[in-house]
């Protein structure tokens, strides 16, 4: 608050703001948020069950999809471009519908292209999608 030493018969208005309210309500919110922030950012924890080793799945509706660490692809054996994999697999899955792709890529290789590959099995038609992993 100013005070002024003038005669109290000119009384103009106040241009001056208190902060203090302001600066006290800043400080106990940030108090808050420095206390609550530590509690947003824990990740749930679950504890996931554990698997057996499985059966593998029959090989006569079986196709396999393998990246390697270079990003080449191969299906079956047959090194294939990306471009390429989409009409080979639509032409093995209207041979067999019942098929089933098992997907396999180097530790190497980026996420991307693996969506990329999950992406063309699933355009060309393919319901049936099994990655395969080491123990």
């Amino acid at each position: 608050m100013a005070l002024k030493t003038e005669s109290s018969s000119n009384r103009e208005a106040m241009s001056e703001i208190n902060v203090t309210p302001l600066v006290d309500v800043m400080l106990v919110l940030l108090v808050v948020f420095i206390v609550t922030a530590p509690l947003l950012t824990q990740a749930v924890r679950v504890d996931l069950p554990k698997t057996e080793k499985t059966d593998p799945a029959p090989s006569d509706h079986l196709a396999t999809i393998a990246i390697d660490a270079q990003g080449q692809i191969t299906l079956n054996e047959k090194v294939v471009d990306l471009g390429q994999l989409e009409p080979e697999l639509r032409k093995l899955h209207e041979s067999d519908p019942e098929l089933t792709v098992q997907l396999q890529a180097d530790t190497a290789v980026v996420y991307g292209k693996v969506a990329e590959t999950m992406a063309v099995a699933h355009k060309s038609g393919i319901n049936k999608l099994a990655f395969i992993t080491r123990e």
